[in-house]
Order: structure tokens, then C-alpha cells, then sequence
């Protein structure tokens, strides 16, 4: 279960993620239920929206992706 700092941590982590390094997640993000968008809605859907669905989505398996190679978008 996440604790409440890496909670905030994620949401920081996400909320600067641009479109590729949160397709790569979504792609890389080993859920514990089927995930699977196509690549048009990864690159069509408005970046908030798929930020908020790659956070719900960690919120509800209850884990924190791999961040190595996310890096700020500017």
C-alpha cells in the first residue's frame, strides 16, 4: 500500500511527465487488472486527462512505477 508522502510523491512525479515518457509508463506499468489503449488515444486524449488516468491507475494497483528515465517537461 502507497503511504501518504509517496502518494504526493507520485502526483508530483506525474503531473511533470510529458506525452512520451507517459506513453512509455503506460506501456512499461505492469498492472494488476488488462490495461491496453491504442496508440491513437495515447496521442490524441489531452495530457491531463491521461495523467489523471496513469495516476488513478497506480492508485488502484496500490504501486508506484519506475521513474529512472522520466525527466521534467519544461
Amino acid at each position: 500500500m502507497l503511504e501518504a508522502t509517496q502518494v504526493e510523491e507520485l502526483i508530483c512525479l506525474v503531473s511533470a511527465m510529458d506525452r512520451p515518457a507517459l506513453v512509455r509508463q503506460f506501456r512499461d506499468y505492469r498492472a494488476t487488472f488488462p490495461v491496453d489503449f491504442t496508440e491513437e488515444f495515447l496521442e490524441t486524449t489531452p495530457l491531463e486527462r491521461l495523467r489523471h488516468i496513469f495516476l488513478a491507475m497506480c492508485l488502484q494497483c496500490q504501486q508506484a512505477p519506475e521513474f529512472d528515465d522520466v525527466a521534467p517537461s519544461a
